[in-house]
């Protein structure tokens, strides 16, 4: 079930908790935009990952990509917000990558 998230108490978790609760949060927004978006073709939310972890952060790089593509996709729209995610992932800002997923999921959910 896809449910909307406060990005402010999901900051503040995630540093409370030293970086468990993103996990959580990464598995989820995961699962949750290929919920949406129908698309399951590509790894789910837990094994995401675990894929980030054993290649060392290398696969998280694609998974944000992939996920702006997606919601591009979905929404219907040719904007460049995978090439955004990639380049904020590539330079260390992958919080916000979360942010800006987690708003398009938002606003997904509130259009439902």
């Amino acid at each position: 079930m896809v449910e909307k998230r406060s990005i402010a108490k999901a900051i503040i978790l995630s540093i409370i908790t030293f970086g468990i609760y993103e996990i959580y949060w990464f598995i989820k927004m995961t699962d949750e935009v290929a919920e949406i978006t129908g698309d399951h073709n590509n790894a789910s939310g837990g094994v995401a990952f675990l894929l980030t972890l054993i290649t060392g952060g290398i696969y998280g790089i694609f998974w944000a990509y992939k996920m702006g593509e997606k919601l591009d996709r979905y929404e219907g729209v040719d904007s460049s917000r995978a090439v955004l995610y990639l380049i904020l992932t590539i330079i260390g800002l992958g919080i916000v990558d979360f942010c800006l997923i987690q708003d398009s999921i938002n606003k997904l959910v509130d259009k439902r």
